[in-house]
């Protein structure tokens, strides 16, 4: 190896070993959830997004698509020259070019977790916004998803065609005032320049089961613009409440739920029904299946065919793109404080629960 390599080799190597100390110096502070609050949620995530924020809030486009496209497009080349110097036999190049990619796989993390993915350790949601004990009865359940089913009916009556032909653009614009209204209303959600984007990747999406995404590293939002248009106003407001620091998924689905429910425009006050009779009497199926079905006869026509329409739209694109995505979110979850994987979302029935018997709706 000649002295440039070994250089090359000493100063990555180096590097390596001072971005693992940085990993496990903040791996250390997830144990602290009040210390992540202070200091990282409070000042640290509010300046890149203050930062962030009103810059890519100009594009029209997702920066952060294509900052996944290039990705994938630089680890096809990578994997193709590792190749081509393996077959050539120059292993010392091959090696110090592995270590190249390392590298690149390590910053990636440390900045994950530096510009938004510390908001996963924070202190839950039910502690932050003073909500009671989690805990509820089988009898809440049906309580809660009776009054649901009926908001639910009320809401999709009231909708109109003019509401389900509306583009996509007035649909961004009425979930941005929806986060924008609940973080006047309150300092525990706090928004700093929100936005919605359409996604490049949407037709990936649908074949991944995906109706949106939050990008940690660019701080946008995006959503499946092709998605049935009943869902797209929940979907909008979930992911700008991860934009928000809402990182578990059942926090963002609760969220997106609270200030969907608080708008008056009809067609987001229908999307944060339907999600949440959707999550409900999923919740009710495993703990009360008769009560389930006798709820269910409850759910208008309209709900009902809405539903019809939301499942025949995903299984057209479903395949084995969609489940080994499902698997890997479901790993990166537990990984990242919801040790629940996928079912995390489903839990936003605990902290709905939790804001009803606040206010005194479930006693």
């Amino acid at each position: 190896m000649d002295e440039q390599l070994k250089r090359s080799l000493k100063s990555r190597v180096i590097t390596i070993a001072l971005l693992a100390l940085t990993w496990f110096i903040l791996m250390l502070l997830a144990d602290h959830p009040h210390t992540v609050e202070r200091y990282y949620s409070d000042i640290l995530y509010r300046a890149v997004c203050y930062v962030l924020h009103p810059v890519l809030n100009l594009f029209p486009f997702s920066v952060g698509d294509l900052l996944y496209i290039t990705v994938v497009c630089y680890f096809i080349y990578a994997f193709i020259r590792l190749v081509v110097l393996a077959v050539k036999r120059k292993f010392s190049i091959a090696g110090i070019f592995l270590l190249k990619l390392i590298i690149i796989i390590q910053s990636a993390t440390v900045i994950f977790y530096l510009f938004w993915g510390m908001n996963y350790f924070r202190p839950s949601a039910a502690e932050r916004l003073n909500l009671p004990d989690s805990g509820y009865t089988v009898t809440d359940l049906r309580s809660v998803t009776s009054m649901l089913i009926d908001s639910a009916n009320a809401c999709r009556a009231r909708v109109n065609d003019t509401d389900l032909h509306q583009g996509n653009k007035a649909i961004y614009e009425t979930a941005k005032k929806a986060i924008d209204l609940l973080s006047v209303q309150s300092a525990n959600f706090p928004a700093f320049h929100p936005d919605i984007k359409p996604s490049l990747l949407t037709p990936i999406m649908n074949y991944i089961g995906t109706s949106g995404y939050y990008n940690p590293f660019t701080s946008e939002a995006q959503i499946n613009y092709q998605m049935p248009v009943f869902l797209r106003p929940f979907v909008a407001c979930h992911e700008m409440s991860h934009q928000m620091g809402y990182g578990p998924e059942d926090e963002a689905n609760f969220v997106g739920f609270i200030a969907g429910i608080q708008s008056h425009d009809r067609l987001l006050r229908y999307s944060a029904y339907y999600l949440g009779v959707q999550e409900f009497m999923y919740a009710l199926r495993r703990q009360d299946s008769i009560a389930r079905k006798e709820l269910k006869k409850r759910i208008s026509p309209l709900v009902l065919n809405d539903f019809k329409t939301e499942r025949s739209y995903w299984l057209q694109y479903e395949g084995k793109l969609g489940v080994l995505s499902s698997l890997f979110y479901d790993d990166f979850l537990k990984a990242n404080n919801q040790p629940q994987g996928l079912n995390t979302y489903n839990r936003m029935i605990i902290l709905v629960m939790g804001w009803y018997r606040k206010y005194d709706v479930v006693h």
